[in-house]
């Protein structure tokens, strides 16, 4: 299982981001892709790396069709081979 977090940010387009925000979270729950959204970027659960990339291209042509010129996609994965991991289990283990 593959935890990632996904921050697209479209340049130019004001302060509120809030628009594009929800463009991506349209993106992910079409693809029924577990996530969750914090004040800073979007926890993704995928299964393998293929599912990832795919949803995260869509996510991020989906912003650039809105109008935007410019857009600045950052992506952080973690993939454990050694334990099925999901997503909370992180934050759970700290508690």
């Amino acid at each position: 299982m593959i935890i990632s977090q996904l921050s697209i940010a479209p340049v130019g387009k004001g302060i509120s981001l809030s628009k594009y925000v929800k463009i991506v979270l349209n993106a992910l729950l079409k693809n029924n892709i577990k996530f969750q959204t914090n004040d800073m970027a979007t926890i993704i659960e995928t299964e393998d790396l293929d599912t990832l990339f795919n949803v995260v291209k869509e996510a991020h042509n989906a912003v650039l069709k809105s109008g935007s010129k410019r857009v600045i996609t950052e992506l952080k994965i973690d993939e454990r081979r050694d334990k099925n991991v999901i997503l909370g289990k992180k934050v759970e283990s700290v508690k």
